[in-house]
């Protein structure tokens, strides 16, 4: 058995720090079992640690990647029950490689009804959606979006309206996200409409912001004293200054409540999930071989994608 795997093994430019190698996978350890990987997304989340931006907590060498689908393989004892089984192995190794172990207690099987590609993708951005949601209520209240086009986003959105918001509109830097925007029932923004974004700042019960910078700086001037400003990510790569006036700001960072939910938590978030997403929008998924790496990144960085790139972990 030869397991091939995109490791790093030093901070950097993605581009330049990942490298494909082979080599036979460890032995399982003890409550522990293997999954054969079928896909596995391309995310922000998977990218970034490796320029070095969580180097406090993310050590190389290690295998890239946070999420993916694949078959259970091999089991040790007590944990027979999910040989053959597609789960989401989370949690465990790095999962842009053919093969990945995990706690076999964080195996989340997968529902038939839930294909392959859109699986691949239920962890990251499902989850930080729901639990944002759960934290801030959007009923009865106007939502506005940043970075409206990404995969979090658009279900924030569809979500919120789902638990009775009245309105969403959400900012995005290309008008090719426009109509699949409002397909969702998202208004949407041009960036560059400045005023427009104002005036909606401006009547913004809630804004979930995952860019920063400048944009996060030009809202919370516009938002109302007894607004919400919830931070989830610095998509822009720059923070903002907070001042006296502006309405309360709350962060969000999806590693800060994982550390301490039992298994059996894992289990009952994704029993929501897996509804959910089977009627939401989402975005299309294009899958390319592992070998092919690079092109897949190189899609993910297209201004205006509309596509999610998906690696094969498959020979």
């Amino acid at each position: 058995m030869v397991n091939s795997a995109l490791w790093y093994r030093e901070f950097g430019v993605p581009e330049e720090v990942l490298r494909l190698e082979h080599a036979p996978p460890a032995a399982l350890t003890a409550g522990s079992v293997r999954v054969e990987m079928r896909l596995a997304p391309v995310n922000a989340s998977d990218l970034i640690p490796l320029t070095g931006a969580y180097r406090h907590r993310v050590t190389p060498p290690a295998v890239a990647g946070y999420e993916g689908i694949g078959v259970v393989t091999e089991a040790t004892p007590g944990a027979e029950h999910l040989l053959g089984k597609r789960v989401l192995p989370l949690r465990g190794e790095g999962t842009w490689q053919r093969y990945v172990s995990c706690p076999a207690a964080l195996a989340v099987p997968v529902p038939e009804a839930i294909a392959d590609p859109l699986a691949s993708r239920a962890y990251i951005n499902p989850l930080a959606a729901l639990l944002m949601l759960d934290l801030y209520n959007p009923a009865g209240r106007r939502v506005l979006l940043t970075a409206a086009g990404s995969d979090c986003a658009r279900l924030l959105g569809q979500w919120a309206l789902q638990r009775g918001a009245t309105a969403v509109a959400g900012i995005c830097r290309s008008p090719a996200h426009a109509d699949s925007l409002a397909a969702c029932g998202i208004t949407p923004v041009a960036q560059s409409e400045r005023a427009r974004i104002d005036q909606l700042a401006a009547t913004a019960d809630i804004v979930f912001d995952a860019t920063g910078g400048v944009l996060a700086q030009q809202l919370l001037e516009a938002m109302r004293p007894d607004g919400l400003f919830v931070c989830y990510g610095l998509l822009s790569g720059q923070t903002f200054a907070l001042k006296r006036h502006y309405p309360p700001v709350r962060w969000f960072h999806i590693r800060n409540y994982l550390a301490d939910i039992a298994a059996a938590q894992w289990h009952a978030l994704f029993r929501r999930i897996w509804p959910l997403l089977a009627e939401s929008r989402c975005g299309e998924a294009r899958i390319f071989p592992q070998a092919d790496w690079r092109e897949a990144l190189a899609l993910y960085r297209q201004p205006g994608r509309q596509i999610k790139p998906v690696m094969s972990l498959q020979p």
